[in-house]
């Protein structure tokens, strides 16, 4: 395409995943994020459609972060023509190294799944990427430290700044043709024990903003309270408590939570269990990743020690053979895949355990299923019952809530002609929208998928 820079919105409009915008400009064309759509069928069907741009013409692809709704996409566009460069952190990068290869493993296991069920309408199912594929993708990888403004295209400089929210998540301020862009990316809590609070903002003329929490404020609770609450009640009764976890950023911080408690004498000597390889591994890579979190390598020693590992199958089963009182941690963290689904299914039934839900739960996963007071589960082909005691902590939450990102937007001192809402489901886009609005006066957007915003 040629003519004025414009932004052309591919995902994560009316909904939280699938986050792609493509920026052009004068024949140019840079993908901001590469993620894969989530939760309902509807939206993960579209993950085998057409992003609605030719692969083989995007110059460059630049990450905000690692989450899979931000960079699970990329094997398969890779793998459709893409060859240009991927701009991150070094942060992300590490984390890429673990998520991608293991998101590909997943798809294939999916596949096989289906395929000896025969519950699929293809014969036989395919992976929508292989690990081999994903692992392939990651030569394509260039990490750019923060502060740091490169040209990832011709005529496009980008420079990344911190976003709190995980390990080497960024907000992205870009220079073209005159004009200056900036994507916030997923933004993270000022007060975060552990990571860092997320930078303030460079001047901008356009600012394209997330709106996870756009309608509701985090409760002004102690998640550690919470948490031992939860943790005494279902020990008292025998019972085991089963956390669906996000494996990079809940995962760590649940650990931090534990060994925290265990410092105080405020939980009881029961075995802890953290069974994803995902999150053993970005356990390690938040630790060496320092300058990027707030804790000292003493207390990242303590929240490592704080669990078990379980590396191997094997050590996962041995899991579900035992008994109560316990405590899993295991991804993922809205139950959708992974290791957690076989734990729910040994332990959600029995009313001495509880299913503690820790994070944001998308509208068509198993975990918003259990906030909304399902009665069963359909788990491996088969429904399970809902006995388990259903909890949530909303303390733990790496998102900054409406009042957090306007406050943030305040202290950044920004008077961007154009803001544009993405990353949220429509009330909460609508409702930050109107926030912005009645504080700033912004003239604000609500784009939809496919619209062309001009720059």
């Amino acid at each position: 395409m040629s003519g004025p820079p414009s932004l052309l919105f591919l995902g994560a409009t009316d909904t939280v995943t699938g986050s792609k915008t493509l920026i052009e400009l004068d024949g140019v064309r840079v993908l901001v994020d590469c993620g894969l759509f989530q939760g309902l069928k509807e939206l993960r069907l579209r993950n085998w459609e057409s992003i609605g741009v030719e692969p083989s013409s995007i110059d460059a692809v630049v990450l905000t972060h690692a989450h899979i709704d931000h960079s699970g996409y990329l094997p398969r566009l890779c793998s459709a023509g893409f060859r240009g460069p991927v701009f991150c952190t070094p942060g992300t990068r590490d984390l890429l190294h673990v998520l991608l290869p293991d998101s590909g493993h997943l798809q294939e296991e999916q596949a096989r799944y289906v395929n000896k069920r025969g519950t699929s309408r293809h014969r036989p199912a395919l992976p929508l990427y292989s690990q081999r594929e994903a692992e392939e993708c990651l030569a394509q990888l260039r990490s750019v430290p923060f502060g740091t403004t490169t040209e990832v295209a011709p005529g496009v400089r980008a420079t990344f700044s911190r976003a709190g929210h995980i390990i080497g998540a960024a907000s992205v301020r870009f220079e073209l043709a005159g004009r200056t862009v900036t994507f916030s990316g997923d933004v993270g809590r000022p007060h975060d024990p552990l990571m860092l609070a997320p930078e303030p903002l460079a001047a901008t003329d356009v600012l394209v903003v997330e709106s996870t929490y756009g309608d509701r404020r985090h409760p002004p609770v102690d998640p550690l309270e919470q948490l031992a609450e939860v943790l005494d009640a279902t020990f008292a009764r025998g019972g085991v408590v089963v956390v669906p976890a996000f494996a990079v950023g809940r995962a760590q911080h649940l650990l931090y939570c534990v060994a925290q408690l265990r410092d105080a004498g405020r939980m009881p000597d029961v075995p802890v269990f953290l069974d994803s390889p995902m999150a053993i591994e970005a356990t390690r890579i938040f630790v060496d990743n320092q300058d990027d979190h707030r804790l000292s390598p003493a207390q990242s020693e303590r929240m490592c020690r704080a669990a078990r590992y379980a590396h191997t199958p094997e050590e996962s089963k041995a899991i579900d053979a035992s008994s109560g009182p316990m405590l899993i941690v295991s991804a993922s963290g809205m139950a959708t895949g992974g290791r957690v689904l076989h734990h729910l299914r040994r332990f959600m039934p029995d009313p001495r355990n509880t299913v503690l839900l820790v994070g944001f739960q998308s509208a068509g996963t198993r975990g918003r299923a259990l906030l909304d007071g399902a009665e069963e589960l359909k788990i491996f082909g088969d429904y399970v019952k809902v006995g388990a005691a259903i909890a949530k902590i909303d303390g733990l939450s790496a998102h900054a809530d409406w009042a957090e990102l306007v406050d943030w937007l305040a202290k950044s001192e920004i008077r961007p002609e154009r803001v544009v809402v993405n990353h949220g489901e429509p009330a909460a886009a609508d409702a930050f929208r109107r926030r912005l609005v009645d504080r700033f006066g912004w003239s604000v957007t609500l784009p939809h998928l496919g619209q062309r915003v001009a720059l």
